[in-house]
């Protein structure tokens, strides 16, 4: 499992990590609302709010099948 998308097309199996354009967005909202003349000090911190899942799947045809015992 990584922590960014480009790890899955270079080879890797899963990546899981927030949507990048999302925050570059969202940090130019700050950005305008700084040189509008916002302290900085008084903005809140905000969390990543879109993720993006990428699932390489050449790479899942050549993992060995791993599932868990049948139970009856």
């Amino acid at each position: 499992m990584y922590n960014a998308p480009y790890w899955t097309a270079g080879g890797g199996l899963i990546s899981y990590a927030p949507d990048f354009h999302d925050q570059f967005r969202r940090a130019s909202a700050y950005v305008d609302r700084i040189l509008e003349g916002e302290k900085p000090a008084d903005m809140p911190v905000q969390a990543p709010t879109k993720f993006e899942l990428a699932i390489n799947l050449s790479a899942l045809k050549f993992r060995p099948q791993c599932s868990p015992a049948p139970t009856r």
